[in-house]
C-alpha cells in the first residue's frame, strides 16, 4: 500500500513537471531546479546536482546543487571522464554506488575541499539525439539505505525530462534571438517601459539618472526584487548619447551557463550540438548602445572573467572561436544580492564588482516611496481595464488606505500583480479591501486614534527594532533580513530614535 502511494507521488509529480515543460521555456534554470527537487526528494537523498557539459573545454559544471554544500560546489567544476559524474557523462551509462570508497572512479577531492562525506551515488545522464548534455546525480539516501534499480529507473525519467527542458530552453532561444533582434532594432521611444512615479525620491533618482547618463562608466543598479531595476536603466539609456542605438536586455539567472553563455558572446558553427550556424550574441547587437544585464550576481564564475575582459579591453570570442571581436557596449548591471556576501563567499569576482560598481545606483523599495503608490495603482487599474474591457471606476477609500499601509515585500511588481487580481475578481465599479486579497496581520485596534503617517512610523519603528534586536542590533546582518543596505538602516535608525538599552 505504501509503495504504491509513492507510486502515485512520483506519477503526479511527473505530470505536474511534464506541464511546465510544454508551457514554460522562459526560465530554463528554474524548471531544471524543480525538476532536481522533485528527483531528491522523490529518491529521498541528501544532496544532488545537475552538472551540464561545456563542448568547449570538455568540462562538467555544476549547474545546480542541492543540500547542505550546494553553493560552495558552484567553484568546482570536472573533466569529461573524472569521478562518477565524469564517468557517466563519458560513457553515458548509468550508475548506482552504494559504497564509493570501494569504487575507484569515485573523485573525493571536492567533497574534502568542502568538507561533505559521501557515501553513496545515483547517477544517471542527460541525453539530447544521443548525446550527453550532462548528469543529474543524487548523493546519499537519507534513510542510510541503499539505493535500488527502482531509484535509477526513475531517476533517469527525471533526466530525461531535464534533457527536454534544455532542448526546448535552446529552442525557444533561437526563435527567440531573432525577435529579440528586431525588438531591440526598433525606434527610439518604442519598447520602453513607461515610468510611473512622483515620490520626492524618485524625483531625486531621475535626477541623478541625467548625471550618469552623461558618462559612458558601468553602473550597478541595485535594490529589491520588483522595485524597477530595468525601468531606471531604460532611463539610463534614454538620456544618454546612445539613445539611438539599442538598448539589449539579459536576464543572467534565466538561462543554464551553456545557453547564457552563447547568448552573451554567440556562437560559431558546429560550436556544440543545435548550432548549425554562426550566431551573434548579446554583445554584439549592443555595440554602440547599451546592455543590461539584471540578476548580475547569478553569473557563473567561468563567465565573469569573460565579462571582465569585455569591459576592461572591449573584446571577446565567440563559443567555438579563438577569433577576437571588438565592440564599443556601455554596461549597466543590476542585482538584488548582498554583494558583499558574495564577495566574502568567493562567488562573485572582486575585480569584477569594482569594475561594475563604477557608478553605484540604489533603487529604494516601494514602502519607502508610498507617494508613489496610488499613481502606480492607477496606472495598472487602467491598463488592465483596456485588457479585460472590464467597468471598473477605481479604489475606493478604504480600499486605497489598505494599499498605502501594506508593507508590499514584492514592491511594484507585487502592486501591479494585486491590481490585476482585484479588476479580475471585483464585482462591483469601485475595488474594496477583500478585492485585495492582501496578506495583512496587524492587529485591529493596533493603530486605532493614530493618523495615517504616524501609524507608519510606529509600524517601522517596532518592526526595524525587533529585526535588530534579533540580530544583536548588528546592522549589517540586520540590513540583509530587512532588504536594504546598511547606510540606510542607520539612517533609519537614528530618524526613528532607536536606542539599544
Amino acid at each position: 500500500m505504501l509503495t504504491s502511494r509513492i507510486d502515485a507521488k512520483k506519477l503526479e509529480t511527473l505530470i505536474e513537471i511534464n506541464a511546465l515543460i510544454n508551457s514554460n521555456y522562459k526560465d530554463a534554470k528554474s524548471l531544471l531546479t524543480k525538476i532536481v527537487q522533485s528527483a531528491t526528494k522523490l529518491s529521498m537523498g541528501e544532496a544532488s546536482s545537475l552538472l551540464l557539459v561545456n563542448n568547449e573545454n570538455n568540462k562538467l559544471y555544476f549547474e545546480i546543487s542541492l543540500g547542505p554544500k550546494g553553493p560552495e560546489l558552484k567553484n568546482f567544476s570536472l573533466n569529461m571522464g573524472e569521478g562518477i559524474a565524469g564517468w557517466v557523462a563519458k560513457n553515458t551509462t548509468s550508475l548506482i554506488v552504494n559504497d564509493v570508497d570501494t569504487d575507484s572512479r569515485f573523485y573525493s577531492e571536492i567533497g574534502k575541499k568542502i568538507s561533505f562525506d559521501t557515501k553513496s551515488i545515483l547517477a544517471v545522464p542527460m541525453l539530447i539525439k544521443e548525446k550527453c548534455v550532462g548528469v543529474l546525480e543524487i548523493i546519499n539516501r537519507t534513510d542510510g539505505g541503499y539505493f535500488t534499480n527502482e531509484d535509477l529507473q526513475w531517476l533517469e525519467i527525471f533526466a530525461n525530462q531535464a534533457a527536454l527542458a534544455i532542448q526546448n530552453a535552446r529552442e525557444y532561444q533561437r526563435i527567440k534571438n531573432e525577435v529579440n533582434h528586431l525588438q531591440d532594432q526598433i525606434h527610439i521611444g518604442k519598447g520602453f517601459h513607461t515610468f510611473v512615479g512622483k515620490s520626492s525620491v524618485i524625483i531625486e533618482k531621475l535626477a541623478l539618472t541625467e548625471k550618469i547618463a552623461a558618462t559612458n562608466s558601468s553602473v550597478l543598479i541595485m535594490g529589491e526584487s520588483g522595485v524597477g531595476k530595468e525601468l531606471f536603466a531604460e532611463q539610463i539609456h534614454l538620456r544618454s548619447s546612445r539613445r539611438d542605438k539599442a538598448f539589449i536586455r539579459v536576464n543572467c539567472a534565466a538561462l543554464p551557463e551553456h545557453l547564457l553563455e552563447s547568448e552573451l558572446f554567440g556562437h560559431i558553427k558546429g560550436a556544440f550540438t543545435d548550432a548549425s550556424s554562426d550566431r551573434r550574441g548579446r554583445f554584439e547587437l549592443a555595440d554602440g548602445g547599451t546592455i543590461f544585464l539584471d540578476e548580475i550576481g547569478e553569473i557563473p564564475l567561468n563567465l565573469q572573467s569573460k565579462l571582465l575582459r569585455v569591459i576592461q579591453d572591449k573584446v571577446f570570442e565567440r563559443v567555438g572561436s579563438s577569433e577576437p571581436m571588438h565592440v564599443d557596449v556601455r554596461i549597466l548591471a543590476a542585482t538584488n544580492k548582498d554583494m558583499e556576501k558574495a564577495l566574502e563567499e568567493g562567488t562573485f569576482r572582486r575585480d569584477l564588482y569594482y569594475r561594475l560598481n563604477v557608478l553605484p545606483f540604489y533603487v529604494p523599495p516601494l514602502r519607502e516611496r508610498q507617494d508613489d503608490i496610488p499613481e502606480l495603482a492607477y496606472f495598472f487599474l487602467d491598463r488592465v481595464k483596456r485588457e479585460t474591457k472590464k467597468k471598473v471606476r477605481g479604489f475606493s477609500d478604504s480600499a486605497m488606505e489598505a494599499l498605502l499601509t501594506y508593507s508590499w515585500p514584492g514592491n511594484v511588481r507585487e502592486l501591479e500583480n494585486v491590481v490585476e487580481r482585484s479588476v479580475l475578481i471585483v464585482s462591483s465599479e469601485m475595488i474594496k479591501p477583500e478585492d485585495l486579497l492582501l496578506q495583512v496581520n496587524t492587529k485591529p485596534d493596533e493603530y486605532k486614534g493614530e493618523t495615517l503617517k504616524n501609524a507608519v512610523t510606529q509600524f517601522k519603528k517596532h518592526f526595524i527594532k525587533n529585526v535588530l534586536e534579533a540580530h544583536g542590533w548588528k546592522q549589517t546582518s540586520a540590513a540583509r533580513e530587512l532588504g536594504i543596505q546598511r547606510t540606510y538602516l542607520s539612517k533609519l535608525i537614528k530618524e526613528l530614535n532607536l536606542r539599544n538599552y
